[in-house]
């Protein structure tokens, strides 16, 4: 036993009760066709004329059916005549480097082969042009810039680490994205807090001055399945952006309770989030940019899921991390990001114990100001899949006193002990299908 695991031996850890939660679930059936028809009343597929390159962007997200919806908007340019091709548009993401980028989009399942088109990924961009309101260079990826037209594609939703009219979406893929590294490192010098508004200028700017058509913007229900799909053209990109953004808020997931001491998280990566964990669910920022209330004294991350390829950005957002979680990151995957966005408590390194029984423990006993023997603690396996969590007794017995004030909630099975292996390793909840 280490030094560490001895100062915290003492501290018992509750019996977990599995509950559900329920949230609105409008899921769209014919993603395939509906991708097709949107296009088509859009007057996004009208621009299109036979031999036209068309790029389509794929970004670093796990948005749902996100390499069905670029399959399906190849397919569609090539029946228009068109020829399309895939670029990755996600900033800094992948490294900062081509290849990394591209691992990125087939490790989401976005691959030539699969999309019926080339995959064209370099870091090299193109000096579009100058905001003229705050003077911000603006940069387009260079295969984007050769292309005679772009077709956006992304989710729209909260974005994690700042708050305004449009977050992430469309707009946020045509400045960042196209930008890559350099342009996101433009962009955020001006300042997180800022971000909104730099999004909204630039988009603008590549919407009036750029080779950009349209784009395609989905919206997810609380249960990571696609709600809508929408395609608009360059001129009510920014307008719809708003709209749909208000749905995108209406369908967002949340943990229910509001006040508890330990939040216990399986896992994290940035094809979770792209700050590792969803900042609106654990209501948890590493700037000030956002103002919120803090629902839990310390967060307990036990390990970053393969799909992250060692991307441990949001790690800052953690108290405590296992020693698992720590022999997997990849500093040079990491940095990156916090470089470019400048945004450094997100990279700072928690406090690391040998398992993940130390782990939670530490947790435990650094909180303050409370009943040890009744902890407040829930237990997540990450920030995208909370419809089932796994809540300690005492807020068990809030829920069951207070049932009218949670009623999209209900138990599911009988208490037990958190079970570990003989080295200390927690068995995980069962992966949702």
């Amino acid at each position: 036993m280490s030094k560490l695991a001895d100062l915290v031996a003492d501290v018992r850890l509750p019996e977990m009760i599995e509950m559900k939660q329920s949230y609105p679930r409008p899921v769209l059936k014919d993603i395939a066709g509906e991708v097709h028809k949107q296009l088509d009343i859009s007057g996004v597929g009208a621009q299109i004329r036979p031999g036209d390159s068309i790029a389509l962007t794929g970004g670093s997200r796990g948005i749902a059916n996100i390499a069905l919806i670029l399959k399906e908007a190849a397919a569609y340019v090539k029946a228009k005549g068109g020829n399309p091709f895939i670029i990755p548009a996600m900033g800094s993401h992948g490294g900062a480097v081509a290849e990394g980028q591209t691992e990125i989009l087939a490790s989401l399942g976005i691959t030539e082969s699969y999309c019926g088109c080339p995959i064209c990924s370099s870091m090299e961009t193109d000096l579009i042009g100058v905001t003229e309101v705050s003077q911000i260079p603006v940069y387009e990826d260079h295969y984007a810039h050769q292309a005679d037209g772009v077709i956006l594609i992304n989710r729209i939703k909260p974005h994690p680490s700042f708050s305004g009219k449009v977050e992430s979406g469309v707009c946020k893929m045509a400045a960042v994205g196209l930008g890559k590294q350099k342009g996101a490192a433009a962009y955020h010098r001006l300042g997180i807090e800022n971000m909104s508004k730099t999004v909204q200028e630039v988009a603008c700017y590549l919407f009036e001055h750029g080779n950009i058509i349209g784009g395609i913007g989905t919206v997810e229900n609380a249960y990571d399945e696609t709600a809508l799909v929408e395609a608009m053209t360059t001129e009510h990109i920014l307008e719809r952006e708003v709209e749909l953004l208000k749905i995108a808020y209406e369908n967002f997931p949340q943990i229910y309770f509001t006040k508890y001491d330990v939040l216990l998280v399986e896992e994290m990566g940035k094809n979770i989030s792209g700050a590792g964990m969803d900042t609106m669910i654990i209501s948890r920022y590493t700037h000030d940019g956002i103002p919120h209330d803090k629902h839990q004294q310390t967060i307990c991350v036990l390990d970053l899921t393969e799909e992250t390829h060692g991307n441990a950005c949001g790690m800052g957002l953690a108290d405590i991390i296992t020693k698992r979680y720590a022999e997997h990151i990849d500093f040079m995957a990491t940095y990156p990001n916090n470089l470019t966005s400048r945004v450094l408590g997100s990279c700072k390194m928690p406090l690391v114990t040998d398992n993940d029984y130390t782990a939670i423990q530490t947790a435990i006993h650094c909180c303050t100001g409370i009943d040890y023997n009744c902890v407040k603690l829930i237990w997540i396996q990450n920030t995208l899949d909370i419809s089932r969590i796994m809540i300690s007794r005492s807020l068990y017995e809030e829920w069951e006193n207070n049932r009218e004030q949670y009623p999209y909630m209900e138990q599911v099975g009988e208490f037990h002990p958190i079970e570990f292996t003989a080295d200390g390793t927690l068995v995980r909840l069962p992966r949702r299908a």
